[in-house]
């Protein structure tokens, strides 16, 4: 049972493209346009019409003995899988996460 939810962002570089998949992921790019960018379980993949680069972004629930690596690692991995879905490869992961737990709220004082 997840006892944590992390908040993970997860870049990286397309693999060498060729020109199908190139010509595949500027079809879909309206659909992946940062505008269309959530954090859920099941991860959203953003990306520009450059194709130079993805943006993954996830919710990840974790229980409190799990390494935020562990986390980063679970993060990767479906960035990865989503990456291939589309039909491209990635490469020079990069990854940062927020525990949820530790977003401090701060309300507005009332005058």
């Amino acid at each position: 049972m997840a006892e944590k939810t992390y908040q993970v962002i997860v870049r990286g570089r397309f693999a060498p493209l060729d020109d199908v998949q190139r010509a595949a992921l500027l079809a879909r790019a309206d659909e992946h346009d940062v505008f269309q960018a959530k954090f859920t379980e099941e991860g959203t993949v953003t990306y520009e019409r450059s194709l130079l680069g993805f943006t993954f972004r996830c919710l990840v629930p974790a229980t409190r003995e799990e390494a935020e690596s562990v986390v980063i690692g679970r993060a990767e991995a479906l960035a990865a899988t989503a990456v291939a879905e589309l039909g491209a490869g990635h490469r020079d992961l990069t990854s940062v996460s927020t525990d949820l737990d530790d977003i401090k709220i701060r309300h507005r004082a009332r005058s």
